[in-house]
C-alpha cells in the first residue's frame, strides 16, 4: 500500500511512525513542501465533480461508478495538463487584495 501525505509535521510524530513500522507493507511518499502537484490532483478532482458527478442523474452506486470511470476513460483518450496561470506575483497580489479587503470588513464590523 503506497500513501501519499503531505510534508505536514503531524505525519512525522514518533506515534505516526511506530504504527507505520508495525506495517512494512505500507509506504509513505511524503510531498515536497509546498507542492503544487498536489493542488493539481485537487483540481483534477474539481473537475471530475464539476463535469460528471454535479451534472449526472445517478440512480445508484453502480451507475455513479460507471460514470466515472467514463469520464477517467474520456479524459484519459486525449489527456491535457493542467497550467497554472498566473505568476506568483500575480498570486500574491490576489492575496494582498484579499487581507486588505478582509481587514477593512473586518475593522468595519468593530
Amino acid at each position: 500500500v503506497h500513501i501519499v501525505m503531505d510534508n505536514y509535521a503531524t505525519h512525522k510524530t514518533p506515534k505516526i511512525k511506530a504504527w507505520l513500522a508495525r506495517r512494512p507493507h505500507y509506504h509513505v511518499h511524503f510531498t515536497p513542501t509546498s507542492a503544487s502537484w498536489i493542488n493539481q490532483i485537487e483540481r483534477w478532482f474539481a473537475e471530475l465533480t464539476r463535469k460528471q458527478i454535479r451534472r449526472g442523474v445517478h440512480t445508484s452506486v453502480r451507475q455513479l461508478e460507471a460514470d466515472i470511470r467514463t469520464f477517467i476513460e474520456l479524459h484519459n483518450n486525449n489527456p491535457k495538463p493542467f497550467k497554472w496561470t498566473k505568476s506568483a506575483d500575480q498570486i500574491l497580489a490576489s492575496v494582498k487584495r484579499f487581507c486588505h479587503k478582509a481587514q477593512q470588513t473586518l475593522c468595519g464590523e468593530l
